[in-house]
Order: C-alpha cells, then sequence, then structure tokens
C-alpha cells in the first residue's frame, strides 16, 4: 500500500512546488510592484508590509497559525501538511523573489491581468491536489461544505473583496484596490477553470408533445447522444409529461436546436453549462487523479 502511495505523494508535492512557483512569480513580480493586492492572509499581510515594512511571507507565515490550528481539527493532518507545505514553500519564494528586484511591467492593468492568470494557475494546481497555501483558502474549504453548489473560486472572490476594501481604505489607495479586483476576477476564473475545466458540454431538457420523434432523432440521428427520460408534472396545470434530459457537447447545441424546431416550435428548451462530464463520449473518471 505505502508502494502505491509513494508515486501519488510525489507527484501531489511536485504539483505543490510547481504551484507555488507560479503563485509567488504572479505575486512578486507583477502584483506587489503595481501595488495590487492579492486579497486574504497575503492581503493583509501587503497592508502590514505598507504599514511598517515587516516582509510579507514572514507576515503571512505569522497570521496563518491559527487558520492551520482550525484546519487540522476539520480536514485532519494529510490536509494540514500539504497545505503547510504549500504555505511554507509560496511565503518563501515571495521574500526570495523579491531579492531578484524584476518587475515584469509597470502596467497596472497588464500586471492585474497576466499576474492573476499566473497566480490563479498556481492556485489551481495546488487546490486541484488538495492541498491550499493557508489563509482565506482554509476558510473557503470550510465555507464549501455548508456551500457545495458553490465554486470554490466565488467564495474566494467574495471574501478577497473584503480585505480589498480594507486595502483601500486603510491606504488610501483606491485605484490600486480597483486594480486589485480585476486581478482577483481573473484569478478565480483562472482556478475554477483548472479546477473544473472548461465548460465544454451542456446539459439540456426538453419539454414537447413529440418526445417519442426527438428522442429517437437524438439516439440515432447525427447527435449520438443518449437521453434520459424524466417524469414532470406541470403545477399550475396539473398535467404529466415526459422531460428529455441530453448531454451534448457545446458544439452540438446548434444542431440539436435544430433538430427540435423541426419537431416542435413551441417546444420547452433549456440549456445550461455542466462543468465535469465523466462517462461515455466525455471525459473517462478512471483518469481523475
Amino acid at each position: 500500500m505505502k508502494e502505491n502511495r509513494l508515486p501519488h505523494l510525489v507527484r501531489k508535492y511536485l504539483t505543490i512546488v510547481l504551484g507555488c512557483v507560479f503563485y509567488a512569480i504572479g505575486f512578486q513580480f507583477f502584483l506587489y510592484p503595481n501595488n495590487i493586492t492579492s486579497g486574504g492572509v497575503v492581503g493583509t499581510a501587503m497592508i502590514v508590509n505598507q504599514l511598517t515594512g515587516f516582509p510579507v511571507g514572514v507576515m503571512t507565515i505569522l497570521l496563518n497559525v491559527p487558520l492551520f490550528l482550525i484546519a487540522w481539527r476539520h480536514f485532519g493532518l494529510d490536509f494540514m501538511v500539504g497545505s503547510l507545505f504549500g504555505m511554507g514553500l509560496s511565503s518563501v519564494l515571495v521574500d526570495l523573489f523579491a531579492g531578484f528586484g524584476i518587475i515584469a511591467t509597470d502596467d497596472p492593468m497588464l500586471a492585474a491581468v497576466i499576474g492573476g492568470v499566473i497566480k490563479g494557475a498556481g492556485l489551481g494546481m495546488i487546490y486541484y491536489v488538495g492541498a491550499t497555501t493557508g489563509g482565506i483558502d482554509i476558510v473557503v474549504k470550510i465555507l464549501r461544505r455548508k456551500l457545495a453548489s458553490v465554486n470554490f473560486g466565488t467564495i474566494m472572490l467574495s471574501l478577497d473583496t473584503i480585505i480589498i476594501a480594507a486595502y483601500a481604505m486603510v491606504l488610501g489607495r483606491y485605484e490600486s484596490a480597483m486594480y486589485s479586483l480585476i486581478c482577483m476576477y481573473v484569478t478565480t476564473k483562472v482556478v475554477d477553470l483548472v479546477l473544473y475545466g472548461i465548460d465544454n458540454a451542456c446539459i439540456c431538457y426538453i419539454i414537447s408533445e413529440h418526445t417519442e420523434e426527438i428522442t429517437k432523432e437524438i439516439v440515432s440521428g447525427t447527435l449520438h447522444r443518449g437521453v434520459t427520460l424524466l417524469e414532470g408534472k406541470g403545477a399550475y396545470s396539473g398535467a404529466h409529461r415526459e422531460v428529455l434530459m441530453c448531454v451534448i457537447k457545446r458544439q452540438q447545441i446548434g444542431e440539436l436546436k435544430r433538430l427540435v424546431k423541426a419537431y416542435d416550435e413551441k417546444a420547452f428548451f433549456i440549456v445550461t453549462n455542466a462543468k465535469n462530464v465523466f462517462g461515455n463520449g466525455f471525459e473517462n473518471i478512471s483518469e481523475v487523479r
């Protein structure tokens, strides 16, 4: 069992290392030189740094101590060890890279977008293997237990907005705070992209008088997709209807619309995005780490 676990641990910690490098590059070479805060504990550490000159990395570690005690209690030793490693390494790299004196760009908009992408990619890698960089990430992970339907990045963006508002009011840097909001939006979108992938599939619900014909065409026609029949009942009319549920590739939406229109122009047709789809014709769940 230990032999099987070793390759998994090696991949996990190599991913964390790579994620921390991306995180530190995005923060130290793009965001920090342009006074763009990253929110969370690091954002708080930046406020302290601007007021006192205390190193951002060291302050981040000090602020994380109580949060890791909470994490140990809620998520266990394995999560805490991985997150401690991620937090410690990212903090060390942030202060180490500060010594290079590299400023990738002095354009705050460019820094917010590119820095947000690089930082978000790094965070996404770390979150993907079940670790964090500490701080606000731990709070978000706890909140997701109660808000499982809300994306990780969305919760993180909401909490980080509070820190950015504090950054603006305490230091009086309102323009920097605006760029910080842009950065945080980009970061959370990239985090969700790494965690959930590109929205390349859609779930379609179809209510029609021609259920049988539409089903046959979807299954046996050019789409070649499976269909699930759901039992529905109109709340107002009380009439029982079959609801077709079909998962398709995004590029097949137009074809399905034309198909439904050909059989029933009065059909009720709902399309929603699917973050992850596993099974025949889509991603193989056995390949997910």
